[in-house]
């Protein structure tokens, strides 16, 4: 990640000492421009800033790492993997053009190189057609079966079929995307509801995750949105994109110390192969510039 949060910091070492107490408060200041919100930055500089003068540290390094410890306990990772033989559901939730139908894509390839069995994508977005004709072109390229129904069909009724055909065949993995149209809130958290139901009954027990899919250069705004769907559904995980233009990053941060939820995969770039799991370690690394 080509963070400017990093060379933000870096410019800050360059031009002040840390010694200085004009120091921690632009250090601060950076933080929240890194979209860490502002009172868990504030909270966080304060403490640095009490220990590194008891300690008498001011070194770049040192400070950096007294900082990444101090932010890892709110970066929350989690590793997502089927359980074979089992029905396993993934729905897919974000707000339209986070890259929900490309994520999906990129999630099945993923799951695919790593063994799973019996892999099936769900185009419950109905209400686009360039998002089911997008699910079915990415399934032709990658050889993964698509389920899609006609557009404006019940979205609910193309996870119930797709759940259907993993079952049968002895279980599996359904990967579905849905539609985010947050403009028209009421409808799409009763949408959503309904696919919930169809996929809690369908699913084996503890096998249905819903993943929501952020665009992580929209800052705060993030945050918002995770609200919003966790209170329509609930969120198990979060799916990072264009994690490689950020600029900011921390959102990984605030939604971990917010809303205790982990983020599973980040994708940087538009390829298929522009997916991994997420480290906190390295993704703080990458955020300070360590």
């Amino acid at each position: 990640m080509k963070s400017s949060f990093a060379d933000k910091i870096k410019s800050l070492f360059a031009g002040k000492s840390a010694q200085n107490d004009e120091f921690f408060d632009d250090l601060a200041d950076a933080m929240i421009e890194g979209d860490i919100g502002a009172k868990l930055s504030m909270e966080l500089i304060d403490k640095l800033e009490s220990d590194c003068k008891k300690e008498k540290v001011y070194n770049q390094d040192q400070i950096l790492l007294k900082l990444k410890d101090e932010l890892l306990p709110h970066v929350k990772g989690i590793e997502l993997k089927p359980e074979p033989q089992k029905t396993n559901i993934w729905m897919l939730l974000g707000v339209n053009g986070v890259g929900k139908t490309t994520s999906a894509a990129k999630i099945a390839l993923l799951q695919k190189n790593a063994g799973v069995q019996n892999l099936v994508l769900s185009a419950s977005d109905t209400f686009r057609a360039a998002a089911v004709d997008q699910l079915s072109m990415h399934g032709e390229r990658l050889g993964i079966r698509v389920v899609a129904h006609q557009m404006g069909s019940d979205p609910a009724a193309v996870v119930f079929d797709a759940a259907e055909s993993v079952s049968a065949k002895g279980g599996g993995l359904v990967i579905a995307d849905t539609a985010g149209r947050l403009h028209n809130k009421e409808n799409l958290v009763r949408e959503l509801e309904k696919i919930d139901r169809v996929c809690e009954q369908k699913a084996a027990a503890g096998c249905y995750k819903k993943l929501l899919v952020l665009d992580a250069t929209t800052g705060q705004n993030a945050l918002r949105q995770a609200e919003v769907f966790n209170e329509a559904v609930g969120v198990d995980a979060i799916v990072l994109t264009k994690y490689d233009s950020s600029a900011k990053g921390g959102i990984a941060v605030t939604i971990g110390k917010e809303m205790n939820i982990p983020v599973a995969f980040v994708c940087a770039g538009e390829g298929y192969g522009d997916i991994a799991l997420f480290e906190p370690e390295k993704y703080l690394d990458e955020f300070l510039g360590l």
